[in-house]
């Protein structure tokens, strides 16, 4: 069994996991973590929502003008709001 991460490993390997290019104890260890940690949780919903969004943005007609405002709009769907 692998030890419990701390944060700052946690978070030096949230794109590698939300790519989902770690090992399976890697993925399982981080998953644990995020579930428990109230820090870390959030950030790592945003960081999901972020990819999905920009994820979106790609498959809508190309507007680069548009684009932060799209990520933006689908942020907001998401429930996050901009700073």
């Amino acid at each position: 069994m692998m030890p419990m991460l701390d944060c700052d490993a946690v978070m030096r390997q949230l794109w590698d996991f939300l790519d989902d290019e770690l090992t399976p104890d890697r993925m399982e260890a981080i998953r644990a973590h995020l579930a428990m940690c109230e820090r870390c949780h959030p950030h790592a919903e945003f960081e999901r929502a972020f990819l999905a969004a920009v994820a979106k943005a790609r498959r809508e007609p190309a507007d680069p003008s548009g684009l932060a405002a799209r990520v933006r709009a689908a942020l907001a769907a998401e429930g996050f709001a901009p700073a």
